[in-house]
């Protein structure tokens, strides 16, 4: 009989790959901007650890995704297909790794910039 716990982890693990493929990073580079070691990123990707309440809601702001997506909670799917997020993994994977710090701190205070004024970009 399966576990739902383990099918549950493994499933976000599923996710949480998905997600940083499709946002070009390596797990090295997801490991240090949430302040975790690789092997971490990877266990947490295979469904062999647990991630915190705290650590969903980073990857989710460092990925561009719902938490409900990240469980699996919801049907909504990273389209790979897209142009745009195609040229955008390509141009990611050409930045330098503190180039590529930089412009996730960027992206992370428009999204808070975003929903400190309602959401309605100017």
């Amino acid at each position: 009989m399966n576990d739902p716990q383990e099918e549950k982890r493994t499933s976000v693990g599923l996710r949480l790959r998905e997600a940083r493929t499709m946002a070009g990073l390596s797990q090295g580079q997801v490991a240090k901007i949430m302040g975790m070691h690789r092997p971490t990123i990877s266990e947490i990707e295979a469904g062999n650890r647990r991630v915190a309440t705290e650590e969903l809601t980073k990857f989710a702001e460092v990925y561009d995704v719902t938490i409900s997506w990240l469980l699996a909670e919801t049907p909504e799917k990273l389209n790979i297909d897209d142009p745009r997020l195609q040229l955008a993994a390509r141009e990611l994977s050409k930045l330098k790794s503190e180039d590529l710090d930089r412009l996730m701190r960027l992206l992370a205070s428009m999204r808070s910039a975003d929903s400190n004024d309602g959401g309605d970009p100017k």
